[in-house]
């Protein structure tokens, strides 16, 4: 069993008040007293529970992240830029994942709460957020990431994904396709409809070019490639021109079922287009384009804003908006005559 501040007390010979100003307030205690007390602590292996000095002031040295994908290298990008913030501000991350599964982001919001976290970063999940809704009302600063609050009862940071929708689909017509797929899912998740309301925005005006809608279960490799499967079971003069995937782990999915079978080239026959712009989009047998959003920053504002709202409540009312860009690769090279 570890050595106990009252351990150390006794060994010293002085009372666990003493043994926590040297702690806590050494200038307050004798030298020779300081001295004494800190060859007790060597002797015994005493360590300091900082955590529970920190829970007994009321809150940790922590901020509580909870993205949607783990494995999206998206969301590993946006917690380096809040780490690195948060850093500077003397704070630690504690960074949880819900795989976009509510239940799995309660628990994880019950249990930030129960460890007095400094604040809340969080992707939720749908639009229902009665837990954060908690949080606020015991005090506890609560930012949305990579989401704008629908009502903006929340702050956020996020980038304008129906800005972001709407250029990959008009980068698609402008190359030349007129018949696009949009593949995303599910439609509960705000980024999927806002980026599939920005792609139905491109062509609304339009009497040459529609967009369709290919569900998928997830926003996953996986899911792309199930998505290509039920693309290439189509008649080849069935297939869209051009697919414009929710995120670029989709859109890689995509493009390894496209051309895995030889009969379908990308860009010539089915251009592609993603989101996010992670690092393997560049590095794809085909380098993929894609709508970049610039995850660090997102991640390092959101813990700006979150200490702001620490300091003054008056910036809950606060939404940061950036603007997505769109790069332009192979995977939508090449025009096509249908």
């Amino acid at each position: 069993m570890s050595a106990s501040v009252k351990d150390v007390a006794e060994a010293a010979g002085v009372s666990v008040g003493t043994v926590s100003n040297v702690l806590n307030r050494p200038e307050r205690v004798a030298v020779a007293t300081v001295a004494r007390v800190q060859d007790a602590i060597s002797r015994l292996g005493f360590v300091r529970n900082d955590a529970a000095r920190q829970l007994r002031a009321g809150r940790s040295n922590s901020i509580g992240l909870v993205v949607l994908d783990a494995r999206n290298p998206f969301f590993a990008d946006v917690a380096r830029g809040v780490e690195e913030r948060a850093a500077e501000h003397g704070l630690t991350v504690l960074v949880a994942n819900s795989d976009e599964k509510g239940d799995r982001e309660r628990a994880h919001i019950d249990l930030f709460e129960q460890q007095r976290v400094h604040g809340v970063l969080i992707t939720p999940v749908a639009e229902s957020l009665p837990r954060l809704q908690r949080l606020r009302e015991r005090g506890m600063p609560t930012v949305l990431v990579d989401r704008e609050s629908q009502d903006g009862g929340f702050p956020s940071v996020a980038v304008d994904d129906v800005s972001g929708g709407r250029i990959a689909v008009e980068h698609l017509c402008a190359i030349g396709r007129r018949r696009i797929a949009f593949v995303g899912g599910p439609l509960s998740l705000r980024q999927v409809s806002d980026r599939l309301e920005g792609a139905q925005r491109a062509v609304a005006d339009r009497d040459d070019a529609t967009v369709e809608f290919i569900g998928t279960r997830a926003l996953t490799v996986e899911a792309g490639r199930d998505a290509g499967h039920r693309i290439l079971e189509r008649a080849p003069s069935a297939r869209p021109h051009a697919v414009f995937a929710a995120n670029d782990l989709l859109a890689l999915g995509l493009l390894q079922a496209l051309v895995m079978t030889g009969d379908v080239r990308v860009p010539e026959d089915i251009a592609l287009i993603g989101y996010d712009d992670i690092d393997f989009a560049a590095s794809a047998v085909i380098p993929l384009s894609s709508v970049r959003q610039p995850a660090a920053l997102i991640g390092s504002t959101a813990v700006d804003l979150l200490m702001r709202i620490a300091d003054d409540s008056a910036a809950v009312n606060d939404h940061v908006v950036f603007q997505p860009e769109l790069v332009v690769r192979a995977s939508t090279g090449g025009l096509v005559a249908r």
